[in-house]
């Protein structure tokens, strides 16, 4: 089972190179197949994909959801696996999505844990071992079957936001879902630059509207304005 690692980007020079350089590293007989599907980035990030190795895309729009798709048309792989790029991998990815196919599971994610020490964020952590829908969420990575993401439809570009919780419960409805037990480690950047109770009462708030069947972009709209991404 080829194994198609997509990561869309948008000015992620920082991290980027870090993290096609960790895929790669976890995979010393290079069979896994790794794609950067840019939105336009201004800041390097294309350079830094390409010079780590990694097979770049020039999405022809931007959003995560357009962008991952985009990624998937031109992937080879039986099992795609799709991953934010300031994500630390696990280093048993392989195996451990490979496996989970083989046992019956044809899509999951992994748990996460925040690369903080802060006694809020590892309580956040430890919600993401838990089934509801609340706890997933694109930065805990996800792998699905070639089949069932064709199957599904993709995601759906309707979405400019809220893109990974729409194709999980659709998951859901069809197939049998696994939370991995092992961890990939998450940026608290958005942490570093807002309270957690402000980080979390945005959560709600999005999360609210899209179980209300608001419209993506007040969705995004709303959820940019609570926040502070500087």
């Amino acid at each position: 089972m080829l194994l198609s690692v997509i990561i869309p980007t948008y000015n992620e020079a920082d991290n980027i190179g870090r993290l096609v350089e960790e895929l790669r590293r976890h995979d010393p007989s290079y069979t896994v197949e790794v794609i950067v599907v840019d939105a336009g980035s201004k800041d390097g990030t294309v350079e830094a994909a390409q010079r780590a190795g990694a097979t770049v895309l020039l999405s022809p729009k931007p959003g995560r959801a357009g962008q991952m798709n985009y990624g998937a048309r031109h992937a080879t792989g039986d099992i795609l696996y799709f991953v934010h790029a300031d994500v630390g991998i696990h280093p048993g990815y392989i195996t451990t999505v490979r496996r989970a196919v083989r046992d019956g599971y044809p899509a999951g994610c992994y748990r996460f844990r925040f690369d903080s020490s802060h006694p809020l964020l590892r309580l956040n952590s430890y919600g993401t071992r838990f089934a509801g829908i609340m706890s997933r969420g694109g930065d805990q990575t996800l792998f699905i079957t070639r089949a069932l993401f064709d199957e599904l439809g993709g995601f759906d570009e309707h979405y400019c936001i809220m893109e990974d919780f729409d194709i999980i419960r659709r998951i859901r409805r069809r197939a049998r879902f696994l939370i991995v037990p092992h961890d990939v480690v998450v940026s608290a950047r958005k942490y570093e630059t807002n309270s957690w109770l402000r980080v979390q009462l945005a959560n709600l708030t999005a999360f609210s509207m899209f179980f209300l069947k608001v419209s993506p972009p007040r969705i995004a709209r709303t959820y940019k304005a609570l926040l502070n991404y500087r």
